[in-house]
């Protein structure tokens, strides 16, 4: 679980993230553009920025276990079966003091380069299946006023070189009402 000490060492920044995106050999196109908060406000960004764009939900169970989820913006994600499907249980978001303690970010910043803060290991990324056909993908570098290209595989070697090991699943389906 979290470790006190992790949670007061210095965290990552939009630019010491570009440095160690550098340093990984990762080639990324970054965009200046006014902070948005939801997908929709950053929907208003397509057609300047290409590739797939996507959504982060930091969720938890009870039993305190935490996933990062990492999907194409317009997944219809139903977090009952997501649960089911991670052996997880009943899932719900995390609360956004844990998100700023484990992963450093704000909400509306959430994104998989917060994995990069994340030392201790506590979060399990899961990766859309789906999002992952796309071969660029676009996440925020820690703040909501900058969003960042990267190549696909580039995204699933800075998840590893961050200690983690993603899981990549079909989302289930939403069920019809």
């Amino acid at each position: 679980m979290i470790d006190p000490a992790e949670t007061r060492r210095e965290r990552h920044t939009p630019e010491s993230l570009r440095r160690h995106l550098d340093e990984l050999g990762i080639a990324s196109q970054w965009h200046e553009h006014d902070p948005v908060f939801t997908v929709e406000e950053a929907k208003d960004l397509r057609g300047r920025i290409a590739g797939g764009h996507c959504k982060n939900l930091f969720l938890a169970n009870k039993k305190k276990r935490m996933w990062l989820l990492v999907c194409d913006e317009d997944a219809a994600v139903d977090l009952k079966s997501l649960g089911e499907a991670l052996g997880a249980g009943r899932l719900s978001f995390g609360s956004a003091d844990r998100l700023r303690r484990v992963l450093g970010v704000e909400p509306g910043a959430v994104t998989p380069f917060a994995l990069a803060n994340d030392v201790a290991h506590d979060v399990t990324p899961v990766l859309d299946a789906a999002m992952l056909r796309h071969e660029v993908l676009n996440y925020h570098p820690l703040d909501n006023a900058r969003t960042v290209s990267i190549a696909r595989d580039d995204l699933l070697r800075f998840i590893e070189a961050c200690g983690h090991e993603p899981i990549i699943l079909e989302l289930p389906s939403q069920p019809l009402d």
